[in-house]
């Protein structure tokens, strides 16, 4: 009988991880107890640490519901969530960067017209984002449906509100036969990440900064193109530079530039001032 000892225990650990039917779970398993182990080693982890690790984690499965992921939140402050997405999107320099999806997003928005207003009178001063989606040599998308998202102007999402069971600032657009898209919505905020919970706790105790900037959520799964999850982010926004998530990108910062009462991109027109931002979303083929 071979007696498990410290030096000796995470060679048997990885040698029954091994043993996966799988051998890519066994390649991930393997490598994760290595890892895992060389950590507690490192820092010379205390029990009492240990447990309190424990219970942070069974608190962040707790708090965690449909609309809430909490633990999708903390592999975005850890930055693991951008790390992801750096290394499995690895796109044309021509296209559209992606970045994090975030906790907040809620499949089957509805479907709404060329400048439809996704946010159905709710307050804030009216957006509309419009311009084309194209492939990597310019040719129109046309047909593209995607979904939109955002907060609201308290840096507030739908996932947020246990009380609504509608869609709020949310929809799904689709582009026309010249690929040009218009989305109507009001101008966003930039906001804290929930601090009620295991993560926004740890944050508490440490300098990060805890809100996000200004920005919008897209998500563009188009048959025949690799998908995109991204953002666009206001020019000249708060926290552009320490987005808590590692989620802004040059490429992806669009001015906002404020209009007067007059007439709107999707043909319509607006009696109040309103606020517009140009962006051409530049899609890469599938091999």
């Amino acid at each position: 009988m071979q007696l498990v000892t410290e030096d000796n225990i995470t060679d048997l650990a990885v040698e029954r991880w091994a043993t996966a039917g799988d051998p890519r779970l066994a390649e991930v398993m393997t490598a994760l107890v290595r890892h895992l182990h060389d950590f507690a080693r490192e820092v010379r982890l205390t029990e009492a640490e240990w447990m309190a690790a424990m219970q942070w984690l069974t608190r962040t499965g707790q708090i965690s519901t449909a609309k809430r992921e909490e633990f999708i939140l903390a592999s975005d402050v850890l930055g693991l969530s951008m790390l992801v997405v750096q290394m499995n999107h690895r796109l044309d320099p021509r296209a559209t960067p992606a970045t994090v999806l975030g906790p907040f997003f809620i499949e089957g928005s509805p479907q709404l017209p060329y400048g439809g207003d996704m946010s159905d009178g709710l307050d804030g001063v009216p957006l509309y984002v419009h311009g084309t989606v194209r492939d990597l040599e310019g040719a129109p998308v046309a047909g593209a449906t995607f979904d939109v998202w955002q907060a609201d102007d308290e840096g507030v999402y739908e996932a947020q509100l246990g009380e609504v069971d509608e869609a709020r600032l949310r929809g799904k657009y689709t582009t026309r036969e010249d690929g040009a898209y218009c989305v109507r919505s009001i101008a966003p905020k930039g906001y804290t990440i929930p601090m009620d919970g295991p993560v926004g706790e740890l944050i508490s105790r440490t300098a990060i900064s805890h809100f996000r900037p200004a920005h919008i959520h897209f998500l563009l799964a188009v048959p025949g193109f690799a998908p995109l999850i991204t953002h666009l982010f206001q020019e000249g926004a708060e926290y552009l530079d320490t987005d808590v998530v590692f989620g802004t990108k040059q490429e992806l910062v669009v001015r906002f530039e404020e209009r007067e009462p007059g007439p709107t991109p999707d043909g319509g027109r607006s009696e109040v001032p309103w606020i517009e931002a140009r962006y051409d979303f530049v899609l890469q083929r599938q091999p």
